[in-house]
């Protein structure tokens, strides 16, 4: 009686693992090369945001910590100033501070 329970709580255990064992790839090893590009000076500078030429909803999408609110801060302060000429100059603006500008640096350019 004993081993007729056994029986019925390992069939379904050993039967899953005969299907996964014969699903397996017959190649363990993938010999498909892998191609990694260095990123050149013109590739990172057409990353960048131009803080002259971007509208809120791109400033929005690409900087981190810029909401909907300072997005549109950054475009009001530009339409009121004139285009920025330097990146520093994000610091003019209400809520955004040297960390802020310090992680987004990078990301940013004036032209």
């Amino acid at each position: 009686m004993r081993n007729t329970i056994l029986s019925y709580l390992f069939l379904p255990l050993f039967a899953g693992f005969s299907v996964s064992a014969s699903a397996a790839p017959t190649s363990a090893v993938n010999s498909t090369p892998v191609v990694v590009a260095a990123e050149s000076e013109g590739s990172l500078k057409s990353q960048r945001v131009d803080l002259n030429a971007a509208d809120a909803p791109t400033l929005q999408k690409e900087l981190n910590g810029i909401g909907k609110a300072k997005a549109e801060a950054i475009v009001a302060y530009r339409e009121a100033h004139g285009p920025f000429e330097t990146v520093d100059e994000l610091l003019e603006i209400q809520g955004i501070g040297k960390a802020l500008l310090e992680r987004n640096r990078e990301k940013l350019t004036v032209e």
